[in-house]
């Protein structure tokens, strides 16, 4: 699993590139931003529910006093991530948003350096700078004319906190113990509670039972844009440090990038083919382990030879 844990990051990254598929279509629907993320988070929360009730009903036990980590992933989290993000993308421009929100990388490498003692590697450094550089040109936010105001810039780094803070909270309840089911479930537990307060519950019920078509296409949105990627996000998270997972995951805008040409026939500029290499370059460096093989470990003093599959970083 440990090896895999890469791919699995890489691929929730893109699962969530593609969700604008969905949410143009929903867009047309008449639904609000609010009203899917509602829509997203009740989806998974119900298809959660229901496998892990006939499925794997232990794993919906958490304790108490560990309350906080759920409520950091859904509400610091999911909730106040795209509050900001949504609020952002009205003030500023989407690509202007977008760039903002890919701060992420860069609080997660930062929080985790205090919180986790995560090394700041010149591999990671490197990798983020490639990152950021890559995104920004992806976004073609060099282009932009206008000027951004001080609420739409607080508003986007908002974004950049809130989405970060899962890798956060999400790695504090992967070290007490819990399965990734688990955090995932009572992550949108949580922020579908929230979230259907804030949304127009009778709209996203009308669009979404309006036909077994919609419903059936509201329900693969919430598994292929939401449950699936979360869930191998979160095992990635487990066997990956935080400030390369936030990294890995950055292929997230170049995926969308890419589907607005192919599906949307998007035009595309020769800035944003360099943002898109940039950002695999990163993805290319981050993949390769830290330390050569059968490296050195030091452990109370003493080194330590570590097989192939065990090391990890001095």
């Amino acid at each position: 699993m440990k090896k895999l844990a890469f791919v699995f990051i890489l691929a929730a990254g893109i699962l969530w590139g593609s969700m604008g598929l969905f949410v143009r279509r929903l867009n047309s629907m008449g639904l609000a931003s609010m009203d899917i993320v509602a829509l997203r988070a009740a989806v998974t929360f119900v298809v959660l529910l229901l496998y892990m009730v006939l499925f794997r009903r232990k794993l919906l036990k958490i304790r108490l006093r560990d309350l906080w980590c759920f409520l950091g992933t859904g509400i610091c989290s999911i909730v106040f991530f795209n509050l900001c993000y949504f609020k952002a993308i009205t003030l500023t421009s989407l690509s202007v948003a977008a760039v903002l929100l890919y701060t992420a990388p860069v609080i997660v490498m930062v929080l985790s350096y205090f919180l986790f003692r995560e090394r700041l590697t010149g591999r990671k450094i490197l990798a983020l700078i490639m990152t950021a550089a890559g995104c920004v040109l992806v976004t073609g936010v060099l282009s932009e004319a206008d000027r951004i105001s001080w609420t739409g810039l607080l508003t986007g780094l908002g974004a950049g906190l809130g989405y970060a803070l899962y890798s956060i909270f999400g790695r504090y309840a992967l070290e007490r113990g819990y399965h990734s089911l688990t955090i995932t479930f009572y992550t949108f537990f949580i922020a579908a509670a929230v979230s259907l307060l804030l949304s127009n519950g009778p709209r996203v019920a009308t669009v979404v039972f309006q036909s077994a078509g919609m419903l059936a296409f509201s329900c693969v949105f919430g598994i292929l844009c939401t449950v699936v990627p979360y869930l191998i996000y979160t095992i990635g998270l487990k066997y990956t440090e935080n400030s390369k997972a936030s990294i890995i995951a950055s292929i997230e805008p170049v995926t969308a990038t890419v589907l607005g040409v192919a599906v949307f026939h998007e035009r595309i500029t020769l800035a944003e083919i360099a943002g898109i290499a940039l950002v695999i370059s990163a993805l290319a460096v981050c993949s390769r382990p830290d330390m050569p093989s059968g490296a050195v470990k030091i452990q109370g003093g003493e080194k330590e030879h570590v097989p192939d599959h065990e090391y990890t970083e001095i």
